[in-house]
């Protein structure tokens, strides 16, 4: 058996490897602090804005104020000296684009492997390992000047505020708001301030872990190569992307499937010369030089992601021109997902009676990812014709089909609809592409 498994002294071999590797800040980070006036080139409106102008809220009618032209501080401000020639009333509070947190550190990785190689004979290899990784000081987005969801319930009823005052609710946590016994209170946000809306640190903080057994194969023999390989894996973390913030009161809260994870990845690549001049039984111009090639892929699909954009918490995690949602989620009771494995149908891909908006207050309880949208089924084929021109040159014909067999894929990260208040919550939103034709020509030298 064990002369079976592992061959001669020749034919096996095992590696094991183990590295620390430590990562420079994403380029990114840097192309989204462009800053908020005065002194930067981005505003962030409170609330949605009159079309015809981006000052004015439209529910209210307040003037936010004009924030531009940018005005240019002294070359020696700074915290200790504050530029003391700006009014800034007309740009309070200060919202928008993310800062970069002073006490960030560089993100690291610790990868380790293990795997198996074995030769079954002169043209068939076969691979197994075990790959994991542990990412530490990730890169991310976290609010930095919270709500206190306590403080918005205990103003949100109108027998909580002066008369013809406004209440406390969603995505007002930066409004001014007045007691009965006639206490003003400048917002709920506590931590800077209400010279401050919703700001955010681009801070690394975040995690993430990865761990995958992947198995290979490749042979040759005459006119056949074949190449083959599967990955079963798991990538788990709290933020995929500086696009998803983390709960600033628990980091843990969006703990979950990878944005990006597949659980399942079969690929599978070949070529394979024609054998016309046998079947003919004739070697010419004509019957030499075609080959079959192509790549089969099958998938599991992307994490549903998990999203509420109605600020239930009262944390007052508004968008911010890097993600698209705050940090809330929906509610979620028991019951069976009812997954759709035919999205052909147009219904939902599953259960969404099971999730629910929260109560006020609540961040909700829905897990951020849970389970797996649809999978991929992808067969691209190509037929090549190839003249040879001389000893050293050839002209090669390509025809390739991409989906060949034009099966509808509904394949990516964001195909099924998981934000609780958009009409389409538990559709599938996206296709990959239909089948595609190309001709080519292709000279060889």
């Amino acid at each position: 058996m064990a002369r079976f498994l592992f061959g001669d002294s020749d034919k096996t071999s095992i590696r094991v490897g183990f590295g620390r590797f430590f990562s420079a800040i994403e380029g990114v980070s840097a192309g989204v602090m462009a800053g908020d006036p005065p002194y930067g080139s981005t505003y962030s409106s409170p609330a949605p804005p009159l079309f015809s102008d981006p000052f004015i809220t439209a529910s209210t009618g307040v003037d936010n104020l004009q924030r531009f032209p940018i005005h240019f501080p002294a070359l020696n401000a700074s915290a200790s000296n504050p530029d003391s020639t700006v009014n800034w009333t007309p740009f309070l509070p200060v919202s928008g684009l993310p800062g970069y947190k002073p006490d960030s550190v560089t993100p690291y990785t610790e990868q380790y492997t293990l795997s198996i190689q074995r030769q079954f004979s002169s043209n068939t290899l076969v691979t197994a390992s075990y790959v994991g990784s542990e990412s530490h000081h990730l890169l991310t987005l976290v609010e930095a000047n919270p709500g206190n969801p306590a403080l918005c319930l205990s103003l949100g009823q109108l027998n909580e505020v002066a008369a013809g005052t406004p209440t406390c609710g969603p995505f007002g946590e930066s409004n001014v708001f007045t007691t009965p016994s006639g206490q003003v209170i400048n917002g709920t946000r506590t931590a800077l301030g209400s010279n401050f809306g919703s700001v955010d640190w681009l801070t690394t903080i975040a995690n993430a872990n990865y761990n995958a057994l992947q198995l290979s194969v490749r042979h040759t023999s005459g006119r056949l190569e074949l190449q083959a390989g599967y990955t079963y894996s798991k990538s788990l973390d709290n933020s995929s992307s500086i696009s998803e913030q983390l709960n600033p009161y628990n980091y843990r809260a969006t703990y979950a499937p990878s944005a990006f994870d597949l659980k399942h990845n079969l690929v599978i690549s070949y070529r394979y010369e024609l054998p016309f001049e046998q079947l003919f039984r004739a070697r010419n111009r004509l019957t030499q030089g075609w080959v079959l090639s192509g790549v089969s892929r099958f998938s599991t699909g992307f994490p549903v992601t998990f999203t509420n954009a109605s600020d239930t918490s009262l944390l007052g995690t508004q968008p911010n021109g890097v993600n698209s949602y705050g940090v809330d989620l929906p509610d979620m009771a028991r019951g069976a997902l009812d997954l759709n494995h035919n999205p052909r149908d147009g219904q939902p891909y599953f259960n969404t009676s099971l999730f629910s908006l929260p109560a006020l207050g609540s961040p909700g309880d829905a897990p951020h990812r849970l389970f797996y949208g649809p999978g991929l089924e992808n067969f691209d084929i190509a037929l090549l014709k190839s003249l040879a021109l001389g000893e050293s040159k050839a002209l090669q014909f390509r025809l390739e089909t991409f989906n060949t067999f034009n099966h509808a894929q509904f394949f990516g990260p964001a195909s099924v609809n998981g934000e609780i208040t958009s009409s389409a919550f538990g559709q599938v939103v996206s296709a990959d592409s239909p089948r595609l034709v190309q001709l080519g020509v292709k000279l060889m030298f």
